[in-house]
């Protein structure tokens, strides 16, 4: 059989990033090989996102340079984007080899063997049974030493802005026995940090036929585990949020005290059309609680600005929520107008991009508002010391980028130590010595943990 290089463009969030994983063990073990140059490539996959207009743009954007790049190779659409808008890509994107839905990556082999072939695939499966998702995973996307351990897939929230459910479908809890042991598989191979994700983790079993949320009982089996490695949990509803969390996190080192609660806003109206029962009241008294417990928590969250019913007032109290909570990190994005969402028939698209253009003065308000906000917050980090999760050297200096538990992959600031022979993955006790910008500086005071 002929040696296949397959060059992989990930797109969007970390439960894509496990797709692409999962996709590229898949094919590999078929007798494939990953390349990182697209233009040697026999075969190219784009996978896409397809949350918001802005991230369908990109996946757009990107599929055309690396089809230009490499003319003669075979184009793979894949992903969410794939998932939601297959009919409209099959006419539209007639450059593409593939449309792949993202519910049963099992298939990605024969899409492959297809194309390649000279065949022009549309697949959009429907989930396997749970038990029969495929999930594991060899080449890690992620810097050394981390890794996202994705615990279900889709969403029965249904937030009236959200297309998740939309294209991930309802809620599935990837049952527990099968999580764990991927979380064993993992640590054995030198993982460090485990990174859960979910749309949101409190959600976890709440589809199971008591309609309870099993997520402290995953949590107490993965803290059981061997090894010495770390919990990071990225996004909880913070409607949903467990309220026996925080002091299960004092009581459990290994969970990191990092709290990923997307608010998305504080203004009454706002939210209850959102379809979110919290309150600024109660979303400030939830970060309380939790510093309460735990006076070093980390609390990151996002904003979305521009969402129908936004007025002057309800941006006041955005403001006043964002001063009162001090957030550690905030992320903020403006309010997409997504077809098939509850939210798209509140306006028309002309009123939308109105809207837009305040939000965009909004969303620069907030982010000069938070910027001193975060600023006090990485003062407290200053003259301690701190294990360091070293993600990569320096070339041609004596330093390397890390991270520390208050800093998640790729949507945080970093740490930058100062020192020679520092190994990615490994773990390296250090002292917090200045802040610069979003970053801090740290010196090694200790010996490294491979």
């Amino acid at each position: 059989m002929k040696l296949r290089k397959i060059y992989l463009e990930n797109l969007g969030c970390s439960k894509n990033q496990v797709d692409a994983e999962t996709m590229l063990k898949i094919l590999c073990e078929d007798g494939s090989v990953r390349t990182e140059d697209a233009s040697e490539a026999d075969l190219i996959i784009v996978n896409t996102c397809g949350f918001i207009e802005s991230a369908r743009e990109q996946s757009v954007e990107s599929f055309f340079s690396l089809h230009d790049a490499n003319p003669k190779a075979k184009i793979i659409l894949s992903g969410c984007m794939a998932q939601r808008y297959a009919a409209e890509l099959t006419d539209e994107l007639q450059e593409a080899s593939a449309i792949f839905g993202n519910r049963d990556l099992s298939k990605i082999k024969e899409v492959a063997d297809e194309v390649l072939n000279g065949e022009r695939v549309v697949l959009v499966p429907e989930y396997p049974q749970v038990k029969a998702e495929v999930y594991e995973r060899n080449e890690l996307l992620s810097y050394p030493g981390s890794a996202y351990l994705k615990i279900s897939e889709g969403c029965n929230h249904r937030c009236a802005y959200c297309a998740i459910p939309l294209i991930r479908g309802d809620l599935r809890s990837k049952p527990m026995e099968m999580i764990l042991q991927e979380a064993a598989t993992l640590l054995t191979r030198g993982v460090k940090e485990l990174n859960l994700i979910a749309q949101d983790l409190a959600a976890y079993g709440t589809d199971w036929e008591d309609g309870k949320s099993h997520f402290m009982e995953l949590l107490a089996n993965l803290v059981a585990l061997e090894g010495a490695f770390s919990i990071r949990l990225l996004y909880i509803h913070p409607d949903a949020f467990p309220q026996e969390l925080p002091l299960f996190v004092k009581e459990n080192p290994k969970v990191l005290q990092y709290f990923d609660i997307p608010f998305q806003h504080a203004a009454v109206p706002v939210l209850r059309s959102m379809g979110r029962t919290g309150t600024k009241e109660s979303y400030l008294a939830l970060i309380a609680n939790i510093r309460s417990v735990l006076p070093e928590a980390v609390i990151r969250s996002t904003i979305m600005l521009g969402y129908p019913g936004e007025d002057a007032p309800a941006f006041e109290e955005l403001k006043d929520f964002l001063t009162k909570a001090e957030l550690d990190w905030m992320g903020s994005f403006l309010y997409s107008r997504e077809e098939g969402t509850k939210a798209y028939d509140l306006r028309d698209e002309e009123e939308h991009q109105k809207a837009r253009k305040r939000a965009t003065v909004y969303q620069k308000k907030i982010e000069a508002l938070q910027g001193p906000l975060t600023a006090k917050r990485l003062q407290r980090f200053l003259g301690k010391e701190y294990d360091v999760l070293i993600e990569e050297k320096v070339e041609g200096e004596d330093l390397a980028i890390g991270r520390i538990y208050s800093q998640a992959p790729e949507v945080d600031g970093l740490t930058v130590v100062m020192g020679r022979d520092l190994k990615p993955g490994s773990v390296l006790r250090c002292g917090i010595r200045s802040v610069n910008g979003l970053d801090l500086e740290a010196v090694p005071v200790g010996r490294a943990n491979d």
